[in-house]
């Protein structure tokens, strides 16, 4: 395994390189600056040689979730060869956004479009026929069936494709894939996800240069019990498919995951740079996309758990700045929403926080109403915070939102705003000096964010419940039951900066000051590039040279 060093000098070359370029691996981008590299397929179809190699490269493109790029891949690939059924298979796989989010009725028309015209042309082999009623599977009924219904529908196919082709190795990569995105996300035994491993790891041996293989291995991992398995695929992926600025940004979810800072910042500038690279600025101010604001959220987080405050400040002000967001994905919306509300809440700034403007840039607010939500939130715990009791108005925004979002039947979401709700009304009966109701909210918030999982859209919560506890409970004079919190947070998010220095502090206030050293030390050493001016890590520093 190569030294951070070198995988930190790899990822920034592939950021100054990176040229939104598709041709063959041997030509050089538009740029001139590097050949387009999109890992290694095979993935054998009856159609013409040449039309075949093409689509080799447009499942190359698909698995890195580079879904418009694939989708023209897919469509050359027809135009070579007319009479390509896999063509437009591959045409109706890049509408369905498995670990993203559901495609909306313009797409499922799309997508089910694609596979009839896939069903209609025919192909010549049964292997074949059975990869386009998989995702036939999918569309089929789609104005009558509920996405789940036919997600697992797919999932089930792929599931009897792969068992009758076990030399398929396309089919269990794909299989695997269904695994994940239909994993419950209140499954706290990780069974699909440990299945999806197994069988990735198994062809991740065969098949090193598979960009599909390390990606999904990440996407199966990417939880507190299973990350460091993920660790080899994650800091492999990059150097697969370095031409595709996803392969750049994936790896920092497992290095998120794992508190490896420094590799999640290497990790989302090279992606937020690539993408920079393919985005011109509109005419009517800064233009961005969902995937590019996805890995600045991740880059804001890391910035912040190392201390980094104003390149942190820098990631926020320019979200700030932009006007234009194409797509209108979820990706997009929950960045705009959450990065200025995770740096005013991560810091303290409830000032800050009080006053959050909701800039949602192009995005309709109805389409993601979870994402207002988390700037109500963040308004509310600023104002409560404050002891202002105009945040009482923003709680009971957050009450409304939840059940709105019940009647949507949007129940993941309307759980995670459930949390932000229950949390903002523990510091409201704080601020109202009511701590037994304080602490059974906070309690109840706690409980909940325990029963389930992080969507794949965020690096974490705006502050993990445990830690609002854990913060709570230094307020109300109990640093002993407020260190175990930050306890609790650390083992399901180590190397947090916040909780790396409020474990610190309540095990000082508790008399223990042999844990204090120990998480101060280890805070300093988190934070090795820390800001000078920044209060817990010249705590730190205090204390340890004083004990």
């Amino acid at each position: 395994m190569r030294s951070i060093r070198h995988l930190l000098s790899t990822l920034f070359v592939c950021a100054l390189c990176f040229a939104p370029a598709f041709g063959d691996d041997s030509e050089m981008s538009h740029t001139g600056a590097m050949p387009e590299k999109l890992g290694t397929v095979h993935f054998p179809i009856s159609c013409s040689p040449i039309a075949a190699a093409q689509f080799e490269r447009a499942v190359g493109i698909l698995h890195s979730f580079g879904y418009p790029e694939a989708a023209e891949a897919f469509n050359g690939v027809a135009h070579t060869d007319p009479t390509c059924a896999m063509a437009y298979w591959g045409v109706a796989m890049t509408y369905y956004h498995q670990m993203w989010e559901p495609p909306d009725i313009a797409a499922l028309a799309a997508g089910w479009q694609a596979a009839e015209t896939a069903r209609k042309l025919g192909a010549k082999t049964r292997r074949e026929k059975d990869y386009i009623a998989a995702i036939d599977t999918f569309y089929k009924n789609y104005d009558t069936l509920d996405y789940m219904t036919r997600a697992l529908a797919y999932t089930s196919a792929m599931e009897r494709l792969y068992a009758r082709y076990p030399d398929d190795r396309e089919a269990a990569i794909f299989y695997a894939l269904a695994l994940d995105a239909t994993a419950p996300p209140t499954d706290k035994t990780y069974a699909n996800q440990r299945n999806a491993g197994a069988i990735l790891e198994k062809i991740f041996v065969e098949q090193p240069d598979h960009p599909g293989v390390a990606h999904y291995i990440i996407h199966a991992d990417d939880y507190p019990p299973l990350a460091q398995e993920a660790l080899p695929a994650a800091r492999r992926y990059a150097q697969i498919a370095p031409s595709m600025a996803h392969a750049l940004h994936m790896p920092s979810h497992i290095f998120t995951r794992l508190g490896l800072w420094d590799e999640s910042i290497a990790s989302n500038l090279a992606s937020a740079n690539a993408i920079a690279q393919s985005i011109s600025a509109s005419s009517s101010g800064a233009a961005s996309t969902g995937q590019q604001l996805h890995a600045l959220d991740y880059l804001e987080y890391a910035y912040l758990q190392t201390g980094q405050v104003h390149e942190a400040k820098a990631v926020a002000d320019r979200v700030a700045a932009i006007q234009t967001v194409m797509p209108q994905d979820l990706a997009a919306a929950y960045g705009i929403a959450a990065i200025p509300a995770r740096y005013a809440i991560e810091l303290g700034h409830w000032a800050e926080a009080a006053k959050l403007p909701l800039n949602l840039a192009s995005i309709p607010k109805d389409k993601y109403p979870w994402c207002v939500s988390t700037v109500t939130f963040a308004r509310a715990i600023g104002l409560a915070r404050m002891n202002n009791p105009q945040a009482s108005s923003f709680a009971n925004e957050l009450a409304a939102d939840v059940a709105r979002l019940k009647v949507a039947n949007q129940l993941y979401w309307a759980s995670e705003v459930q949390i932000e709700w229950d949390e903002a009304d523990g510091w409201i009966a704080h601020a109202a000096k009511k701590d037994d109701v304080a602490l059974a909210d906070m309690r109840k918030a706690v409980a909940l964010e325990d029963s389930t999982e992080k969507h794949a859209v965020t690096p974490g919560p705006i502050e993990p419940a445990h830690e609002m506890l854990g913060d709570l409970l230094l307020a109300t004079g109990e640093p002993r039951l407020a260190l175990a919190e930050y306890e609790a947070s650390l083992r399901i998010s180590p190397n947090r900066f916040h909780a790396l220095a409020c474990a610190a502090r309540a095990a000082y206030r508790s008399g223990d000051t042999t844990k204090a050293r120990t998480y101060y030390a280890q805070l300093v050493m988190v934070a090795k590039h820390a800001d000078p001016d920044v209060a817990p890590i010249t705590e730190a520093k205090a204390f340890l040279a004083a004990n």
